[in-house]
């Protein structure tokens, strides 16, 4: 008896401590798990995508493409993106090599026009491809370069209010972000402008587990000023598939 109860004090206290450590995370390692979480799974990913904008006004476009992400040892990453459709879109390509210790580097490919387009640094902050979603959330934002603050915690979900290191960088003063506290999933982004009116939205609206990680399936991006509102659709999603670098050269 004496031996059952000193079992199951100490998952008692094994399990408390456990909650304890969780509680006491900063903003920045939480915001470092959240970005493990939503862009690091695995060695490597892929997916295919299907993507509906909508207007204001209702009219629909939609874009379908395939996403392939490969981790590097040093925690660089390089993505591609392949449009399958429409045709005006067809065969068009974005690679990125996301770079921790510099600026990513960026290209868009249009072969209707047989023209390679090195995106700026400093226009990864504009849209993707015409939807809501801008270039950095393919890839996602280095934590380095805002400062975080945690602003609420519950047994559910974290928020952390980032503001950018270099405001001249970006078209927001702040965002927050609330972040699920099992998952570390970032599952709502709220960005607000320089006179803090909230503008923009990106929220995970549907997660499942592939392959034991937890994966954002549907994802959505909103324009509060215009009403424009972008869906993404995740389908196929497989991780540790052995994707090769070359796939992911100029």
């Amino acid at each position: 008896m004496r031996t059952l109860l000193t079992t199951i004090m100490l998952c008692l206290f094994v399990l408390g401590s456990s909650n304890v450590f969780a509680q006491q995370l900063s903003a920045d390692e939480i915001i470092e798990r959240a970005n493990q979480a939503a862009y690091y799974a695995g060695a490597d990913g892929q997916a295919n995508v299907k993507m509906t904008i909508t207007a204001k006004d209702g009219i629909t476009r939609v874009r379908e493409f395939a996403l392939l992400r490969l981790n590097e040892a040093n925690g660089d990453q390089k993505f591609y993106t392949y449009f399958k459709a429409p045709a005006d879109v067809y065969k068009m390509a974005y690679l990125v090599w996301k770079n921790l210790a510099d600026n990513d580097d960026r290209w868009l490919w249009l072969p209707a026009l047989n023209l390679k387009k090195r995106i700026a640094p400093g226009d990864k902050r504009t849209s993707f491809v015409g939807s809501d979603f801008v270039y950095e959330d393919v890839s996602g934002r280095s934590p380095k370069e805002d400062r975080h603050r945690l602003i609420e915690r519950t047994d559910d979900y974290y928020v952390i209010e980032n503001e950018p290191v270099d405001p001249s960088s970006v078209e927001f003063s702040r965002y927050t972000v609330q972040i699920d506290a099992t998952t570390f999933l970032p599952m709502l982004a709220q960005y607000y402008d320089r006179s803090g009116q909230l503008y923009r939205k990106v929220e995970a609206l549907e997660v499942v587990d592939v392959q034991g990680y937890p994966t954002v399936t549907v994802a959505q991006a909103s324009d509060l000023v215009s009403g424009s509102v972008t869906r993404n659709e995740f389908s196929q999603v497989r991780y540790d598939l052995g994707l090769k670098a070359k796939i992911f050269t100029e």
